[in-house]
């Protein structure tokens, strides 16, 4: 008997360590699960926690210089977003074409211009970021009733002075920072401001004809203010390399200046017409000149009340007042047409035309649709 209890009890001791591991899963498996019920709300849904929160409301602290997530990148995003404009890459691809050889003649040196690229931004954005000192261009569009602005870098600014100037080729162009710009400097710049402002008339030109006057030329970018902070305007980025020398010229035209020719660059090619069909157009026109129409010869209008209407009875005379040399009206629905007299040829009531009827102004035309 007692080799038999001895037997028993390793077998005993495993099934309660059996039961005591599978009470340790299951309170761990309602752990999990009573942790995972606490992200949910009543509906079953999850709720967010407060990093979460934050990180959708764009109070991210853990980011240092990055660009802003949640609804403030959201909200800047919708601030400067743009429609694009086919046709203005192209008089900007042909802007570049034509300052390359206008530079060229210029300065007498080889002179390559690039386009970086060309980007929305808010107008208040671009003036904090421009890198100073700088030379603002401001000008003005005049068919477009709007401004414009040129940022010309101080590297370009040293860089065309030491070339007009006569500096020697292969040393970098001397930059005294902490100074004003001289009379000499701001007039050199003024120059080839001018230069540019002529090849960007030419390159708007087959599109539109657009004539750009230099207004003034500013250091302070706060003087320079054509537009309001929060207004979205389009940004082109140029490249000016002279050997070992260059710099960069920006070019900026806020959505306003761009906005009577907007219909025109919207065009995927020059000269596109949306839908127009002449083929169409001429048998329209054929059909409209043989169409019939109903003409009615009014001898007289009278206003009455719609009582005295209603009050008609058989055999009523109505008296007009209209006499054998009165003018008689010819109307086409409600449109008059012409002025004339009534009369009799053989048996018939006919009307010579005197005059036309003056069209108000304003009037519908003829086939217009009611």
């Amino acid at each position: 008997m007692m080799a038999e209890e001895e037997s028993e009890s390793p077998e005993s001791e495993e099934g309660v360590d059996d039961e005591a591991m599978a009470a340790e899963w299951e309170a761990m498996a309602e752990g999990d699960e009573d942790e995972g019920d606490a992200s949910l709300g009543d509906s079953g849904e999850r709720i967010l926690n407060q990093d979460e929160i934050d990180s959708l409301l764009g109070f991210d602290v853990d980011v240092d210089g990055g660009d802003n997530s949640g609804i403030t990148a959201i909200i800047n995003s919708a601030l400067v977003s743009y429609e694009r404009l086919p046709m203005l890459e192209i008089v900007f691809d042909r802007l570049v074409r034509l300052m390359t050889t206008s530079l060229r003649n210029f300065t007498s040196d080889n002179v390559e211009v690039s386009l970086d690229n060309i980007s929305s931004i808010r107008f208040g954005d671009y003036l904090n970021s421009i890198p100073l000192p700088a030379i603002l261009a401001v000008f003005r569009a005049e068919q477009l009733d709007n401004y414009g602005l040129f940022t010309i870098d101080s590297n370009l600014i040293y860089s065309i002075v030491d070339v007009l100037l006569g500096g020697r080729r292969g040393t970098a162009a001397m930059r005294i920072e902490g100074r004003p710009y001289t009379t000499i400097e701001r007039t050199l710049i003024q120059r080839m401001i001018e230069v540019v402002l002529a090849d960007t008339q030419v390159a708007f030109e087959p599109l539109s004809k657009v004539d750009f006057a230099l207004e003034r030329l500013e250091t302070n970018p706060r003087f320079a203010a054509i537009a309001r902070p929060a207004n979205a305007a389009i940004l082109v980025k140029l490249r000016i390399d002279m050997e070992d020398r260059g710099g960069r010229i920006e070019l900026l035209l806020p959505y306003a200046t761009l906005e009577p020719i907007r219909k025109l660059l919207l065009q995927m090619f020059m000269g596109e017409k949306f839908g127009r069909d002449t083929i169409w157009e001429s048998h329209l026109a054929t059909e409209l000149w043989s169409t019939k129409l109903k003409i009615n010869a009014v001898l007289d209008e009278q206003l009455m009340s719609l009582n005295d209407v209603m009050n008609f009875k058989v055999g009523q005379t109505l008296m007009l007042g209209a006499t054998p040399d009165s003018e008689i009206k010819l109307k086409c629905g409600n449109i008059d047409l012409v002025k004339g007299k009534m009369g009799r040829i053989g048996s018939n009531i006919a009307i010579r035309v005197e005059q036309p009827m003056e069209k108000p102004t304003g009037a519908r035309s003829l086939g217009s649709t009611r």
